[in-house]
């Protein structure tokens, strides 16, 4: 929510479709930059208190937006300034989310009983999608009824929210306590990743995948001149896949996976790539709003089977390390996703990046398939009997 106010503050401010982008740069760099250390700093740290100290952060930086959304304060700094003073605002929301990410993994791994890790993956999942698509569409309405500061300062209130609900949690033990050198340790969790066939080959898919499906990176061509459908077409094609994310979700909190989900994972990024390549040469609105919600399904389930992956067999004392990584992971392929599907519609043409995207996806399932036996053999309920 907070992020779709400031992006239209921005470019009301500026008018530069150059300002948005940068937008998701300012994040992107900390994100991936702080990731690795943070990781070391969580798995030595109290979760509870890291997720507090965090929130807080997003707490003092809200006020902060607000006060820049005055329209007192915006006329007495230059346009420039403004935008930098945004800019410095998602700087440091990158650096929190940094933190916060491994933060959250590593607390939810210690709250949970092992056998339920899918579907607390499940809920978690469905708390995020929801958010993605009821966010965005919340403060879009708060602006349109009160005015950018009232907007943000509904996004205090639900931060104080979060900051409650995280204090009635208990404070957990420090799992990892004896000292060794930063580097020493990042290395122990690189290492631990690339040594888990399981852990690396659902990472490997999570990176990839997103890499090469971002068709949404090139929803506004498609919607304007292919489909020709306008805004109003652009807002549902952009909902859809959250729209089949959050469907799907659904129906996995009350119907576990149980048999097979490694056939599942590879057959869901799979069916992924697919809806991309149909999407990519489709004219009709219809069966491209079906695509993107079918493929958002697809992800919905990859989403909860790389999650409970990543719960069941990274070991208590190396999480924040291995939730970092994973951050790293899904930080830069969501960003050069994005550039790989601007790169190569400029190169080869909006439609056949699109197709070219959805066949390196399927590529992507077939040598996973073929270099990873250990997914093909996955047996979530048996990885959640076994103790570390």
């Amino acid at each position: 929510m907070q992020m779709a106010i400031i992006s239209y503050m921005l470019y009301r401010i500026t008018k530069d479709e150059l300002s948005l982008g940068l937008l998701g740069l300012a994040e992107v760099i900390p994100a991936i930059g702080f990731s690795l250390f943070s990781g070391h700093f969580v798995d030595r740290r109290e979760k509870r208190n890291l997720l507090i100290i965090c929130v807080t952060g997003y707490l003092a930086l809200t006020a902060f937006f607000t006060a820049i959304a005055f329209p007192a304060v915006q006329n007495s700094l230059t346009v420039t300034a403004i935008s930098w003073l945004i800019y410095l605002g998602i700087f440091i929301g990158g650096v929190i989310r940094a933190f916060l990410s491994p933060s959250n993994f590593s607390l939810l791994g210690m709250i949970i009983p092992r056998r339920l890790y899918a579907n607390a993956t499940t809920w978690s999942s469905s708390a995020w999608q929801l958010g993605g698509v009821i966010g965005p569409l919340l403060g879009g309405f708060m602006i349109a009824a009160t005015n950018f500061e009232i907007s943000l300062i509904i996004v205090f209130a639900f931060e104080i929210v979060a900051l409650i609900a995280i204090i009635l949690i208990p404070k957990q033990p420090i799992l990892l306590k004896e000292k060794e050198p930063i580097l020493k340790s990042l290395g122990e969790g690189l290492q631990f990743v690339f040594k888990t066939q399981i852990v690396l080959a659902a990472l490997a898919l999570d990176m990839f995948a997103v890499l090469f499906g971002g068709a949404v990176a090139l929803l506004p061509v498609f919607a304007d001149d292919i489909l020709n459908v306008g805004e109003v077409g652009y807002g549902w094609l952009r909902a859809a896949p959250g729209i089949g994310s959050i469907f799907t979700l659904a129906i996995l909190s009350f119907i576990p996976l149980k048999t097979k989900p490694g056939i599942k994972l590879l057959l869901c990024i799979a069916g992924f790539g697919i809806t991309s390549i149909i999407f990519g040469v489709s004219d009709i609105f219809l069966l491209s709003f079906f695509m993107l919600l079918l493929g958002g399904m697809f992800d919905a389930v990859s989403v909860v089977i790389r999650g409970t992956i990543l719960q069941l067999y990274t070991p208590d004392q190396m999480r924040g390390r291995v939730a970092a990584v994973n951050t790293m992971f899904v930080s830069s392929s969501n960003e050069l996703g994005a550039l790989e599907s601007g790169v190569t519609a400029k190169w080869m043409g909006t439609i056949p990046a699109v197709v070219f995207g959805g066949v390196m996806t399927l590529v992507v399932a077939g040598v996973t398939y073929w270099s990873a036996p250990s997914l093909k053999k996955l047996d979530l309920a048996k990885a959640a009997k076994n103790k570390r």
